[in-house]
């Protein structure tokens, strides 16, 4: 028998306690052992809850029970789960974890941490929730070179930018509507700022790519900034506006990462994820184009991934098969002013540009949406770095820069 130590009886933590319950039966089939709950850490009480006499709200209870060989973390955040995983990995426990933001800031100290130590750190829940994404990619995947990654990985925003792609609700109404139906949490900002997608890109790109990077180098754009105006200007291209945290190896060896709004095609299938659904597109030089698609949150969908790593953990409890990356590199990620795209511009226009539009960016192709103002203008640019584009807005004296949005060919 495995004895498990749940920390955090939240949304996941309960849905990891109720699927190690009702699927007992086949969990012990599939894990070749016994699987039960002994503890659970959690501040709060929880009366008449089934799992209430394992309840304790002290981590030592959970870190010197000898019977506990795994600890589920689902606290979230950064502290005290950084501290507690770690303590509890060097004192020979396996952990698995659904914390994106403790894998994006620590993952590469703790695998090492649980290597020396012949135990586990698994967290196939932390990127698309229910989605079967970081094994695949690190095992399945493991004969390709993988060279690009796209994905949806935020279900609010995704949910939102259905909303106003087919329904043409505000920014403010869908997000509204996206709390109202507790897709946003109050403070929304690390969902529509990005920061939620940019976290789960680095846990991909440094599974794929070999080292750790840290969130904060990396460009992150939120969708706070998007209109109808846009999603207007992006059906007229026979495309959609989606939130995409993207990660592409370059031919020398360094990484361009970010995560930001992009005009899409509809023949790229990213452009069909609609509602609070997650997907996520790898490139490999053998494989080709792979998506993964499914739920990327919700309490049964999230805790059915860390239930499959729960069980891997019992199957291995004494050797370690956790992956491992090497610590984050100076110099590996491009600086976002040197990353390349085509963008989507649009101007308000107090004359005729369009003979220094052509003189400034080249060939273009012009896009015109309907109900657009008389002076408004937008175009493709082609294919130019950041840098390159900020000094040729400059240039074009007599227009206003409206918007900016990358155009993808994922």
């Amino acid at each position: 028998m495995i004895g498990v130590g749940i920390m955090g009886y939240g949304t996941v933590g309960s849905g990891v306690a109720e699927v190690l319950s009702m699927n007992a039966a086949s969990i012990t089939q599939k894990a070749g052992c016994q699987i039960e709950v002994k503890k659970i850490l959690d501040l709060r009480d929880f009366p008449g809850d089934p799992n209430e006499g394992k309840l304790t709200k002290d981590f030592q209870d959970i870190l010197k029970d000898e019977s506990i060989q795994i600890v589920v973390e689902t606290m979230g955040g950064l502290h005290p789960a950084y501290e507690f995983v770690k303590q509890a990995l060097e004192a020979d426990k396996n952990v698995v974890t659904s914390n994106k933001l403790l894998v994006a800031e620590k993952g590469d100290e703790l695998l090492q941490i649980a290597k020396e130590h012949q135990r586990n750190f698994f967290f196939e829940a932390s990127v698309g929730g229910g989605i079967p994404i970081l094994w695949p990619l690190y095992e399945c995947l493991a004969a390709n070179e993988v060279t690009e990654i796209a994905g949806i990985l935020n279900g609010t925003t995704n949910f939102m930018l259905n909303k106003m792609i087919e329904e043409k609700m505000t920014f403010d109404d869908a997000l509204a509507l996206a709390q109202k139906l507790g897709y946003a949490e109050r403070d929304p900002s690390a969902d529509i700022d990005g920061h939620d997608a940019c976290r789960k890109i680095c846990i991909l790109a440094a599974l794929a790519f070999g080292n750790h990077i840290y969130p904060q180098d990396v460009y992150c754009e939120g969708l706070r900034n998007v209109t109808l105006e846009d999603v207007a200007t992006a059906a007229a291209m026979d495309s959609v506006i989606k939130l995409i945290g993207h990660a592409k190896k370059c031919d020398d060896g360094r990484v361009a990462i970010g995560v930001y709004p992009m005009v899409l095609k509809q023949q790229c299938l990213l452009t069909h994820v609609s509602d609070v659904f997650n997907a996520v597109q790898v490139k490999g030089n053998a494989v080709g184009d792979v998506m993964f698609y499914g739920p990327g949150a919700g309490k049964l969908p999230t805790a059915s991934a860390v239930v499959g790593d729960v069980i891997d953990a019992a199957k291995h409890v004494s050797m370690n098969k956790s992956p491992v990356w090497a610590p984050a590199k100076e110099g590996s990620i491009v600086p976002q002013e040197n990353v390349e795209s085509a963008f989507v511009l649009r101007f308000s226009c107090d004359c005729d540009v369009t003979p220094a539009v052509h003189a400034i960016f080249g060939d273009v192709q012009y896009v015109y949406r309907e109900g657009a103002p008389a002076n408004e203008l937008a175009f493709v640019t082609p294919v130019l770095s950041e840098k390159v584009l900020q000094e040729k807005i400059k240039q074009l004296a007599g227009a206003t820069l409206i918007s900016s949005l990358r155009f993808g060919t994922l």
